[in-house]
């Protein structure tokens, strides 16, 4: 990776982070169908290498290290920043506080002036969110820095955290979490949250400080869930089930899971369900996105078939 100055107003260049996941690699895809140009961060340079076909520059590295991110916002018009989900570190808290530190100092030091911040939605409260504690300290992390704009993009629940749930619907015939099954929440896909993204970065036309909601097309519960899926894959009759707090621990635990994170993930769920989580206004269009559940669900159902 070599750093540039800044681009053209005409051939822009953007930053993005976590490019192969579920949210930077369908931002890092939309730039360069605009005409942007984009590095591509990512740990393995093995998965980087489809966008890198496509045109992006990859910039294989560790998220956590400074100096690297530092080259990598270097001369950038703008960067889309997240924290990693690295739901096997032993100290999850920890592991955000780490690469959100490094995120802040890197930002400062390459000189970097605008930056899209992934979120959530539970992120202006300082306490009792499990893991949004985290994006709480990273949005006070980023507003800290002199000279930037900034947009905090608060999504809740992606779709694809579904496909983890799959294996237990295969091994156990039911889709089980510690949420309520009528607790009604904003859902979103991956793919909306990058479209918010992309059309922030290309347009650059926000100041200062802003933050913008991502609540799917509509509210859902765990309930509906299980039957838009259980219809999909052939099982009507799947059942949502909320599991108690010890039971959903150990099994999460036993698929590999830190206590750690699980033990973040369940006060975060227990947050949702006293309903300490929410939308800061009423749903409108401007935090309206397109993706139905019904749109995704059949990626869901194949995935399912293939395992």
């Amino acid at each position: 990776m070599t750093a540039t100055t800044t681009s053209s107003a005409s051939t822009p260049l953007f930053t993005v982070m976590g490019a192969t996941g579920h949210t930077g690699g369908k931002l890092a895809h939309r730039l360069l169908a605009a005409g942007a140009r984009v590095r591509a961060i990512g740990r393995n340079p093995d998965k980087l290498a489809a966008l890198a076909k496509a045109g992006a520059e990859p910039c294989p590295g560790d998220s956590r290290n400074p100096a690297f991110l530092a080259e990598a916002f270097s001369g950038a018009d703008g960067a889309y920043t997240l924290l990693a989900t690295d739901r096997q570190a032993p100290d999850y808290a920890a592991r955000q506080h780490e690469e959100g530190e490094a995120i802040a100092n890197a930002v400062r030091r390459s000189g970097l002036r605008r930056v899209v911040a992934l979120s959530s939605l539970g992120a202006d409260l300082p306490s009792g969110t499990g893991v949004i504690v985290g994006l709480h300290a990273q949005e006070k992390r980023l507003e800290a820095i002199d000279g930037i704009d900034l947009l905090l993009l608060r999504p809740v629940s992606f779709f694809e955290n579904f496909y983890d749930a799959l294996g237990m619907v295969k091994e156990a015939g039911m889709l089980a979490d510690t949420v309520a099954p009528d607790l009604a929440t904003p859902m979103v896909a991956a793919d909306d949250i990058a479209e918010a993204a992309a059309r922030a970065l290309l347009a650059r036309d926000w100041r200062g400080v802003a933050v913008r909601e991502l609540l799917g097309e509509r509210d859902l519960t765990h309930a509906d869930i299980a039957r838009q899926l259980g219809r999909a894959i052939g099982l009507p009759a799947l059942p949502y089930v909320q599991l108690d707090e010890a039971r959903f621990a150990e099994a999460m635990i036993g698929a590999g899971l830190s206590p750690s994170f699980v033990s973040l993930y369940l006060e975060m769920t227990r947050a949702f369900n006293d309903g300490r989580i929410g939308s800061q206004g009423r749903r409108n269009a401007g935090n309206t996105t397109s993706t139905r559940f019904e749109d995704f669900v059949p990626a869901l159902a194949a995935a399912y078939r293939q395992m």
